[in-house]
């Protein structure tokens, strides 16, 4: 039986020397702090790149308001007379809107457990008040844009 255990090779190896496959442990830390750092520099030029591209939407968007605000001007400056009548229209019109709020929240206060019951009331309110409110809300834009007292400058 003795000679049996010899045959038999140990379960647990403790090696006491170093390999040489195996690096010491400062060397693996320096080696976790390099690819740190090279992660965190291409962090770093992923948001300056960023940080160009949304410079760049903001110039261009930026662009387009000046554009815009340019063109109004100059309609404004060439319908002097239509640019004060539009301004009459959405101070009048503003008041039509107001009733007709006034008239929707009445609507809504009367019918709201019938909207909330049933999807017939919802839809009918919808069918019956969505479409002028939304084309009111459109024309009293654009006559308060065209006629604006404080003309947009720009750059």
């Amino acid at each position: 039986m003795a000679n049996e255990s010899h045959d038999i090779s140990p379960v647990f190896r403790i090696d006491v020397g170093q390999n040489a496959s195996e690096t010491p442990v400062s060397t693996r830390q320096s080696e976790q702090h390099s690819e740190l750092t090279a992660l965190l520099q291409q962090l770093v030029v992923g948001q300056d790149r960023q940080n160009e591209l949304l410079e760049e939407v903001v110039e261009q968007m930026g662009a387009t308001q000046r554009q815009r605000a340019h063109e109004l001007n100059s309609w404004k400056e060439a319908n002097p007379i239509l640019a004060k009548r539009c301004r009459a229209a959405a101070e009048s019109l503003s008041k039509v809107q107001t009733e007709f709020l006034h008239n929707v929240t009445c609507e809504v206060n009367d019918q709201a457990e019938s909207m909330v019951d049933s999807e017939f009331v919802m839809n009918e309110f919808v069918d019956r008040f969505g479409p002028r409110l939304a084309h009111l809300n459109g024309v009293l834009q654009l006559l308060s844009q065209l006629s604006a007292n404080n003309p947009v400058n720009p750059r």
